[in-house]
């Protein structure tokens, strides 16, 4: 285990911000993360675990304790009671195991393709797009339990899958380390094609999408939002859609509706949000003020998607809160 010091963190995530960590350290295998957790403990370090920095805006104060970043990878697959099993590292590059998945034919995570971060992040947020969600998937999540450093293996419904949260990142903050994620994923299965997106992006083709044809579709999509990691492009220094699209009450949406139309505006209506009053955080930015290109000095609204806050170059954390406070 190879613990460092003053390490600068912006390098590590995709918006290029913060300051650095006290102690840093990568653990490659389960042991090593104990051993991390051991060492941050020996010296009442506060922790921090970090994984593919692309849904993570660092302080300008960087972080006082320890940064453990998780590197286990490696992905096994397996078939039980008719579904493909995948046991995924939590370090593992989220956009790689997709494409596997993929290749094999498996049905289950092609409109989650382009997505940024590690595979340790999805079960966190319950990491959404185009109509799936990483909860349909989940089997299981192996974790290191850091109120008594048990290895425990939770179930799906164990983990309180909503949208985008989970008892990771609400009720039970900071108490597990996430080291493996199982997903079970259908051999064979169709892609997902609900999303108004692909609806458009495969309007007029003869034949049905395979799997392969909507994860480049997603691709595509994404790509012409900024929302992937595209070397040049300016507007991907981002942490992606910083905004989530609010669920309202019927109360509340029959409201909003009424102010909206009393500016001569039309709430936008698709599958994927009548569901659950569910309203476009994007449509809602736009409507404020702030539309796609809104420049700040060294923070922007991105030019491609008004839900991405995007440093210029040069910006600081400090920029990029104050721009989200703005709108």
């Amino acid at each position: 285990m190879n613990v460092q010091e003053n390490v600068s963190l912006a390098p590590l995530t995709t918006m290029k911000v913060g300051g650095p960590a006290r102690y840093f350290v990568e653990n490659k295998t389960i042991a090593e993360v104990q051993g991390a957790v051991a060492f941050g403990r020996s010296r009442n370090l506060p922790l921090f675990v970090l994984g593919g920095g692309s849904n993570l805006v660092v302080s300008d104060a960087g972080w006082p304790g320890l940064v453990l970043k998780v590197g286990i990878t490696g992905i096994d697959e397996r078939n039980e009671n008719g579904k493909a099993i995948f046991d995924v590292g939590a370090g593992e590059e989220w956009d790689k195991f997709a494409a596997r998945a993929v290749a094999r034919n498996c049905a289950g995570v092609e409109c989650l393709s382009g997505i940024p971060g590690s595979v340790g992040g999805t079960p966190v947020q319950n990491v959404g797009a185009y109509g799936q969600e990483a909860a349909e998937t989940i089997e299981s999540v192996l974790t290191l339990d850091l109120r008594d450093d048990q290895i425990r293996e939770l179930c799906g419904e164990a983990c309180g899958f909503s949208y985008r949260t989970s008892i990771f990142n609400t009720s039970e903050r900071g108490c597990y380390i996430i080291l493996r994620v199982t997903y079970g994923l259908t051999p064979g299965g169709q892609p997902r094609i609900d999303y108004a997106d692909l609806k458009r992006h495969f309007s007029g083709w003869q034949q049905i999408p395979t799997l392969a044809d909507t994860r480049e579709a997603v691709r595509r999509i994404r790509a012409s939002k900024a929302m992937l990691i595209t070397p040049g492009d300016a507007d991907a220094r981002s942490v992606g859609s910083f905004f989530k699209n609010p669920v309202l009450s019927s109360e509340q949406h029959e409201d909003l509706s009424r102010r909206a139309a009393a500016r001569g505006l039309q709430i936008p209506s698709y599958p994927a949000l009548d569901a659950q009053h569910k309203i476009s955080a994007a449509w809602l930015v736009e409507h404020s003020g702030f539309s796609k290109g809104y420049d700040s000095g060294h923070v922007a609204i991105s030019s491609k998607h008004a839900l991405a806050i995007v440093n210029r170059g040069g910006a600081t954390a400090a920029d990029v809160v104050a721009l989200k406070e703005m709108s």
